[in-house]
């Protein structure tokens, strides 16, 4: 039988670098609310103070009543280390978050249960639940952004690894001696290191967006790093593709989604070096990918506990 869609809600939360995005979800899959906050130089003290405010907006759009959130998925980028729940190989943008327990801290502040997850493995989830990787079991998520990550899905399930770093492609071709980097950071190196001159004349560091517009427009030097940037991208997606074998590389991220001028050069580039190179598509989900995923994370729990024995709110702290 179906449940009831109001039985019970789920929050998601995307805690990106610049933004953190928030929905609010019946047990139908029907997001009732949906907001998206700017951080603006947030550190992890702040970052806390948003989290609260947007799930009490979240809940004050959604018209229901706060004990009905069954729990709460937060997507942010690094790595939980799953005994202590402590964050590691965090975003710089969000300052103080590397090395804090911070999704007890979630769990006090809202009084709710949280769960912690990499930003680009929800991504995946995301992308497998509502987005271009739906009906595919074996797949990866690459963005390319501020940074560079991976989320694996293998046999139709998300793959962490030991240490719940699966995924962490910037250490994919450590030792090889050359820069591999297809960042934004590493897209606007190479235009310094190439001498190029930028929009009127503006002088280094450049915008990565602004290259790209660039090549559109047919600077010919623009399209010679968006060029190179494609090449890093199949450098990236080459080893996966040899060790896992997935299907699909679904592509995302600030950079990723430009797929007019990345697609193209990179499968062409899979089909040289690979025997058995993987479909590669651009996200369809885009920048609501992370979201979409801690949405579904947490419906599938709420769903379970439903079927089970359902959990409120966490006690309140005692004074």
């Amino acid at each position: 039988f179906e449940p009831v869609p109001e039985a019970a809600f789920v929050l998601g939360l995307d805690l990106g670098s610049r933004f953190l995005r928030g929905a609010v979800c019946d047990l139908a899959g029907q997001i009732r609310a949906r907001q998206d906050v700017e951080l603006r130089g947030a550190d992890a003290t702040g970052a806390l103070d948003a989290i609260a405010a947007l799930q009490e907006s979240l809940v004050e759009a959604a018209a229901l009543p706060a004990d009905r959130i069954d729990g709460v998925v937060l997507g942010f980028p690094g790595v939980v280390e799953t005994a202590t729940r402590t964050l590691r190989l965090t975003t710089p943008y969000i300052r103080g978050l590397e090395g804090r327990a911070f999704g007890t801290e979630v769990e006090t502040r809202l009084g709710l249960a949280v769960t912690l997850e990499n930003d680009i493995n929800l991504a995946a989830v995301g992308e497998r639940w509502a987005g271009v990787a739906r009906g595919v079991d074996d797949f990866a998520f690459l963005s390319i952004g501020t940074g560079t990550g991976m989320g694996l899905v293998l046999g139709g399930e998300l793959h962490r690894g030991n240490h719940g770093a699966a995924g962490e492609v910037d250490w994919a071709l450590a030792g090889i001696g050359t820069d591999v980097d297809p960042s934004a950071e590493g897209a606007a190196k190479l235009a310094a290191e190439l001498a190029w001159n930028g929009t009127g004349g503006a002088a280094p560091p450049y915008d990565a967006r602004d290259i790209f517009v660039a090549a559109r427009r047919g600077d010919e030097l623009a399209g010679t790093i968006v060029e190179e940037i494609a090449r890093r991208v199949a450098a990236h997606i080459a080893p996966i593709a040899a060790v896992a074998d997935p299907a699909l590389i679904v592509l995302g991220g600030g950079l990723g989604m430009n797929g007019d001028l990345l697609l193209q050069p990179v499968r062409a580039l899979l089909q040289q070096w690979l025997p058995y190179p993987p479909r590669v598509e651009i996200s369809s989900l885009g920048e609501n990918a992370v979201l979409m995923g801690a949405v579904a994370t947490g419906l599938q729990a709420a769903l379970d506990n439903v079927f089970v024995n359902r959990p409120r709110a966490l006690p309140a702290t005692q004074a």
